[in-house]
C-alpha cells in the first residue's frame, strides 16, 4: 500500500510558477512509478507528466498540453515527488493529482495506476 498526498496547489495568474509535492507513505518508494495527473470540470483525467525506471535508466513522460512547461523530479530519500509548472495557463486549471504504480509499464493511462492521492486544485487566473 502507498498513501499520497499532493500539496501545493493554489491560485496563480496566467505566465506564473506553481510547484506541486507529493509525499508517499509506504516502502519501496523508489521502485514506483509515479505520475501527475490533472482532470478539469467535464473533462477526462490526463497525464500531465510521469517516471519511471527501467534497469538502469530514467524515463520521463509528459503529456501533450505540456509543451516543455512542466517538469517531474524525484526525491526518493524524501518519497516525494514533485512537479515544477511554468507559463501556466488558464486552460490549465485543474485539480491535480499524484499516482503511483508498482508495475513499471510504459502505460500511463490513468486506469493503469494503482494509488491516487486526493487531489489538489490549481487556477490559474487571467
Amino acid at each position: 500500500q502507498v498513501q499520497l498526498v499532493e500539496s501545493g496547489g493554489g491560485l496563480v495568474h496566467a505566465g506564473g510558477p506553481l510547484r506541486l509535492s507529493c509525499i508517499a507513505a509506504g516502502r519501496t518508494f523508489s521502485n514506483y512509478r509515479m505520475g501527475w495527473f490533472r482532470q478539469a470540470p467535464g473533462k477526462e483525467r490526463e497525464l500531465g507528466s510521469g517516471t519511471r525506471r527501467s534497469g538502469s535508466n530514467t524515463f520521463y513522460t509528459y503529456g501533450d498540453f505540456v509543451k516543455g512547461r512542466f517538469t517531474i523530479s524525484r526525491d526518493n530519500a524524501k518519497k516525494t515527488v514533485y512537479l515544477q509548472m511554468n507559463s501556466l495557463k488558464p486552460e490549465d486549471t485543474a485539480v491535480y493529482y499524484c499516482a503511483a504504480d508498482s508495475a513499471g509499464s510504459s502505460d500511463w493511462s490513468s486506469y493503469a495506476m494503482d494509488y491516487w492521492g486526493k487531489g489538489t486544485q490549481v487556477t490559474v487566473s487571467s
